[in-house]
């Protein structure tokens, strides 16, 4: 009876094992599935430059990651002549399940990669190669992005000055580098409301500018906190400890800012008006990039501004930077 008993345990042991086995490999070969590239070719007109500017620079900050940023300076301004190169590092002192370095996004890379590549890419996290991206490009958010605008951010990368730059390869950890390949989902694109439907005209802006993804707790790579309710945290080299910040309409957040508090916030970076501060290691610094935010039209920040008023409340007191121990 007691040799039965062994032999069914094993066997059963062993058929987990198949099947942990066989899910592994499922995921690792099989995904990301999210079709081929679409085949579409966008139109590089004047318009969707333009367009495509504003949204990569100032709304979906794209380039804010995509190059390199002067962390010697409050609030990491771009370094000029950088645009576009990656090379921006997102590790685990950071806070994030691996080593994940932006790629250039310049000409001089996607010179090979089509139209219908960097869509994917873009919407829906599969590399031209098929490789899963990690969401710190927020994918699963710009794959709800209005179709029209995510042609016009392609048209307005393809009119980048081409850099000759080659960052290092992203590196989950495990698990992630097997999790990595299920994030991927097909785009569910939505039109862009019409500009007088103010909030849900700043819904889409916070959607494009994945505002939830930063300014609610994580741990590892899932949501615990209460959404918009800031506490996400961010580790610096030396020690120290930035927290987002609540932006729910209460008195932990930014329930006493009138419109204009948060408007004049965001102008506060603007090119003509910020001082560059200089920030030595473990002083107080911000990886909120103000001075690509502070280019948005004010009735884009207006719009945001009464969509946040809907949001639920959040009590979550936040200490947005502890210094690192002596």
């Amino acid at each position: 009876m007691k040799k039965l008993t062994v032999k069914i345990t094993v066997s059963a042991l062993a058929f987990i094992v198949l099947v942990v086995v066989a899910l592994v490999f499922y995921v690792k070969v099989m995904l990301p599935n999210v079709g081929q590239a679409p085949d579409m070719k966008v139109e590089l007109t004047p318009e969707r430059i333009e367009r495509g500017e504003y949204l990569a620079n100032h709304v979906m900050s794209c380039i804010d990651c995509h190059s390199r940023r002067d962390f010697s300076v409050f609030a990491a301004p771009m370094v000029p002549g950088t645009k576009g190169q990656g090379g921006e590092v997102f590790d685990q002192v950071m806070g994030f399940p691996g080593r994940f370095v932006s790629p250039n996004i310049t000409p001089s890379k996607l010179s090979t990669w089509t139209d219908g590549e960097i869509f994917r890419a873009i919407t829906s996290g599969v590399s031209k190669d098929g490789r899963a991206l990690f969401p710190l490009m927020p994918h699963p958010h710009y794959g709800e992005v209005d179709v029209e605008d995510i042609k016009s951010v392609i048209a307005y990368l393809r009119s980048l000055a081409p850099i000759e730059n080659t960052p290092e390869a992203s590196s989950p950890d495990f698990p992630m580098n097997i999790i990595i390949n299920t994030i991927p989902k097909k785009a569910n694109p939505s039109k862009k409301p019409d500009e007088s439907d103010q909030i849900n005209y700043g819904k889409y802006l916070v959607n494009a500018a994945a505002c939830m993804d930063c300014h609610t707790r994580q741990e590892k790579g899932k949501f615990v906190g209460d959404p918009f309710g800031g506490g996400m945290e961010f580790g610096f080299p030396d020690g120290s400890v930035l927290r987002s910040a609540n932006i729910t309409p209460t008195e932990s957040g930014i329930g006493y800012w009138t419109e204009k508090d948060f408007i004049d916030r965001f102008r506060t970076f603007s090119d003509s008006a910020f001082e560059r501060i200089k920030v030595a290691p473990g002083e107080f610094q911000t990886l909120m990039p103000w001075t690509f935010y502070a280019g948005m039209k004010t009735e884009d920040l207006k719009a945001i501004f009464a969509y946040l008023q809907t949001l639920k409340p959040s009590e979550n007191e936040i200490v947005l930077f502890t210094p690192a121990e002596e």
